[in-house]
């Protein structure tokens, strides 16, 4: 037993001798410093800035009218159905079978029309908001380009939403630069 401990002891010294010697050696220099660089970066709000361009104002107002002309034209779906529901209501006493059933469709087909519009309408106004701000964000986004690259800026930060409550360092507020860019104030 003491012979077998013995030569476990031997070949685990042994081993031990011969990993050092195949390891290289790696000198550090105490004096070694890592330098971090700080880098420049500017914040905004980009729903602010964007809020102030002449064309997010005008694309506004255009979903505005178009979702104004399809609230009329569901009001006047919605009074058609309801005068057209009354005068069944009105005349369910008196109306042969067939008459009550053919009304009974009529006021399905309305009502399955009237859904099948708000549903449309909802996505053509979805379709169409994407198609007037998908301009704005470029444009917007270029002048954010353009301004970071001015400044040398490693990133541009959006403070939207509070995602940055507190900012330090070497950021700097490029709001007005962007909107001079964009040619508003």
């Amino acid at each position: 037993m003491n012979k077998a401990l013995t030569m476990i002891a031997l070949f685990l010294c042994a081993g031990i001798l011969s990993a050092q010697e195949t390891v290289p050696s790696v000198s550090t220099p105490a004096t070694q410093q890592v330098v971090i660089q700080p880098q420049h970066f500017g914040y905004l709000s980009y729903n602010d800035v964007m809020h102030a361009m002449p064309e997010y104002v005008q694309a506004q107002k255009s979903l505005e009218d178009l979702k104004k002309t399809y609230d009329e034209e569901m009001s006047r779906s919605e009074q058609d159905f309801t005068k057209k529901f009354a005068e069944y209501l009105d005349g369910q006493k008196s109306f042969p079978e067939n008459i009550m059933l053919k009304r009974q469709k009529e006021l399905q087909q309305l009502m399955d029309q009237s859904l099948q519009f708000k549903q449309e309408a909802q996505e053509l106004l979805t379709k169409a908001e994407a198609e007037l701000m998908e301009p704005i964000h470029a444009r917007l986004t270029e002048a954010i380009q353009a301004v970071g690259k001015k400044r040398n800026y490693a990133y541009v930060l959006n403070t939207d939403v509070n995602a940055y409550p507190y900012i330090s360092g070497d950021g700097e507020n490029c709001t007005d630069a962007v909107l001079s860019q964009l040619g508003i104030k």
